[in-house]
């Protein structure tokens, strides 16, 4: 909440996950931003996957400006799980004035 309430709805992504990593950071949690995770499928490098957030090596999280979540935003979750191993991901919505957020669970 306090990263909207300073910053406001509106800006891009980018802004929303730098100001929560400071945030989360002030308030005692490790943050991992941007690290990235090699797919393999066979044995082969078929991808990499790089979740915006990691918080304290338990929670993929991921900022968005959408108009609503959709199946595409938690299929993207479904899959950071997968192959972070972690068994929690929270989207964070930063188009509105409320703040909206939806958990993901695998």
């Amino acid at each position: 909440m306090k990263v909207l309430n300073t910053l406001k709805p509106g800006l891009n992504e980018k802004a929303y996950e730098n100001a929560l990593v400071i945030e989360l950071k002030k308030r005692g949690h490790t943050i991992e931003q941007q690290r990235r995770f090699d797919v393999f499928y066979e044995g082969i490098l078929v991808d990499t996957l790089v979740p915006d957030l990691l918080v304290d090596g338990l929670i993929v999280v991921d900022p968005k400006v959408v108009t609503d979540f959709n199946d595409t935003h938690i299929a993207q979750m479904m899959g950071y799980l997968a192959i972070t191993g972690f068994k929690l991901a929270i989207l964070i919505n930063f188009k509105h004035a409320d703040l909206r957020w939806k958990r993901v669970v695998r």
